[in-house]
């Protein structure tokens, strides 16, 4: 079986679980901030990864895991399964760490996130890079763009959002710093494994 496969059973499974003890499985697996919540400080090291397995509702695990097999089946086949499992796990720390620390820096509050989508957004950077000119339609654009152009259209639009503080629901900063921790791997590996752009 497929590590992409493997993966997303994992998230459906933990996604159940978590509907059986909803505030349980926030309170100690989501990511917690690194500030003091009624006094205490929530955070622990392993919610750097066990955030990404929980998700806000069934449209959010969807989104996500349409987006962890669109993107990382191609990449596993590629790369590996390793390879692959290196850069998803990479994004998903690189996107928790970049969410404990950008948006207090920018003074905004701090709030726990769950949902895989700093690793999925990882993904994207790191299809786009082996496969920059493959064409996609991602609505509401309603023509094909190239990979490349979608991540980077992407990574903007997570820029502005994230500093305008539109939609402050959704963790922008993370997502752009799941693109950060794919960026530092594949510049880490180079061309020999990764193809060019």
């Amino acid at each position: 079986m497929s590590a992409v496969k493997i993966l997303i059973g994992l998230n459906v499974v933990v996604f159940v679980l978590q509907g059986l003890s909803p505030e349980w499985f926030a309170y100690y697996f989501a990511l917690r901030p690194l500030q003091p919540e009624d006094g205490v400080v929530g955070f622990r090291v392993w919610q750097l990864i066990s955030y990404a397995f929980l998700h806000g509702g069934l449209a959010h695990i969807l989104f996500n895991m349409w987006g962890l097999w669109m993107f990382g089946s191609e990449i596993e086949r590629y790369l590996g399964a390793r390879r692959f499992l290196s850069i998803y796990f990479a994004s998903v720390v690189s996107a928790a760490v970049t969410q404990l620390f950008v948006p207090t820096l920018l003074h905004m509050e701090p709030a726990p996130v769950v949902g895989a989508s700093g690793g999925v957004i990882g993904l994207l950077l790191a299809y786009a890079f082996m496969f920059p000119h493959r064409k996609m339609i991602i609505l509401p654009i309603p023509v094909p763009i190239s990979a490349w152009l979608l991540a980077t259209l992407y990574a903007g639009l997570e820029l502005f959002l994230g500093l305008t503080g539109s939609q402050s629901n959704v963790a922008h900063f993370a997502h752009l710093g799941g693109m950060f921790g794919s960026g530092l791997l594949l510049a880490y590996w180079g061309r020999r494994y990764t193809g060019s752009l």
